[in-house]
């Protein structure tokens, strides 16, 4: 097993057992990028000197028995509309190509105080928003079809062993789809979680932080460093109640998308959890469209100082958002952001006593082509409710390709339901303890 094959948290007792360097893994990893992303696509930029000089004062610091925290050392991704000072901070906009922040966005801040290490900024929908233009990424299982989206390129460079972790954002279905879609493990924690300070607004009630991995183990690590609460012990499956919901959007799901939940429904029972079925009220049946409502009206505000300065040279679909004939009106966005404030209400009480929620990771495989990222209609409505959710890989579907489901927990119990979904996942994911090579 070579270096950037290893989980982050493999690597990270390797290199608290001095098995490994953090110049090594992150040697490792850029030779990965250098023979790969050339097709994968992935990285907008990659900080090649400062990465491998950052990770040589690791090892240093290490040497004189200094560890800034358990990613001591560790490589990480970030999605390109989060900052980190010194690099190129474009949110793929041809608007913004020279811009370079002076300083790390918050979750970025407590990675390096943590002494993990930016590698560069990986590809994003411009403005990680719908209307823009698209990531270049190319989902590593088959480069004829798309990663997911908005965080494309994070998704795709965990998958393809470029990097171990990477930043993301979600405000519709941008964590999980690529998630779903690449094969690998997410973590959309609760919004307000984690600081979104220095991550370009899109809508302030929905916008949240997330990161990839390639276990539960993985994004429990990152967890901790960010200050979410220490992670719960680990659960034992036969004590897990688990509620199974098909969503509203259940007509949406392809057939491999209903196999992969079916078979990780069976493979639960089979491991002794109690899953029980239960959809989700049916006043709760309008949450995509509330998704909708909300992510556009106040996008106008979060856009509209653009659509101003930068009239024509800003994308159309943006711009149309901002100062119409897109706009969503006042009433109309106070009505969608009530109804998702009672929604949360609803979703707590409904399901309050299971430990999860299982649904699908996304209608299905990835889409054919790149001009379209997938539909986000199965991870929206969880947006919408401010809970954490996991992304789990679940088995391949009918072309081969990576399939998922997600986990879902409740508000500011993102701990509860790492402990859960380390459980599920060693079940659910018959790739969980294996090494998956694309290409």
């Amino acid at each position: 097993m070579t270096a950037e094959t290893l989980t982050a948290a493999e690597a990270a007792s390797a290199m608290a057992e001095r098995r490994l360097s953090s110049a090594e893994l992150v040697a490792a990893c850029l030779d990965r990028i250098e023979r790969r992303d050339g097709t994968v696509r992935a990285w907008l930029s990659v900080d090649r000197e400062g990465a491998l000089a950052a990770a040589r004062q690791m090892d240093a610091e290490r040497a004189a028995g200094r560890v800034r925290g358990p990613l001591h050392g560790m490589p990480f991704g970030v999605k390109d509309v989060i900052d980190v000072a010194g690099q190129p901070g474009t949110h793929n906009s041809p608007l913004h190509l020279s811009r370079v922040p002076v300083d790390d966005a918050g979750c970025v801040a407590l990675m390096r105080a943590g002494g993990a290490i930016p590698l560069g900024k990986t590809d994003t929908a411009e403005f990680a928003a719908a209307g823009g233009r698209n990531a270049a990424t190319r989902n590593p299982h088959d480069t004829g079809r798309t990663p997911g989206g908005s965080s494309a390129g994070s998704g795709a460079a965990v998958a393809d062993l470029h990097v171990p972790l990477a930043f993301g954002t979600q405000t519709g279905g941008s964590m999980m789809r690529p998630a779903a879609y690449c094969g690998v493990y997410a973590l959309k924690p609760t919004w307000g979680e984690v600081s979104r300070e220095g991550a370009k607004l899109y809508a302030a009630s929905l916008d949240t932080i997330g990161w990839y991995g390639r276990s539960v183990a993985d994004l429990s690590l990152v967890a901790g460093v960010l200050g979410i609460e220490a992670a719960a012990m680990p659960r034992p499956l036969a004590g897990l109640r688990i509620a199974v919901c098909r969503t509203p959007y259940v007509d949406k799901v392809s057939a491999d998308g209903h196999a992969a939940l079916d078979r990780a429904v069976r493979a639960l029972e089979a491991a002794g959890a109690t899953v029980v079925a239960r959809e989700l009220p049916s006043s709760l049946n309008a949450l995509n469209d509330a998704k909708e409502t909300i992510m556009r009206g106040e996008g106008r505000a979060a856009f509209l100082p653009h659509a101003r300065l930068y009239g024509d040279r800003f994308s159309d679909g943006l711009r149309r958002q901002a100062e119409g004939p897109d706009v969503i009106t006042r009433s109309v966005l106070k009505a969608a952001q009530d109804y998702g404030a009672h929604a949360r209400l609803v979703f707590e009480s409904h399901y309050r006593d299971v430990d999860a929620v299982l649904c699908p990771g996304a209608t299905g495989e990835a889409d054919r082509g790149l001009d379209s990222s997938g539909s986000s209609i199965l991870s929206s409505l969880w947006t919408v409710l401010h809970v954490p959710v996991v992304g789990i890989p679940a088995g391949e579907g009918s072309s081969g390709l990576p399939l998922g489901v997600q986990l879902i927990g409740f508000r500011f119990a993102d701990a509860a339901l790492l402990a859960a979904a380390e459980a599920v996942a060693a079940v659910v994911d018959p790739w969980a303890g294996k090494v998956r090579v694309p290409g």
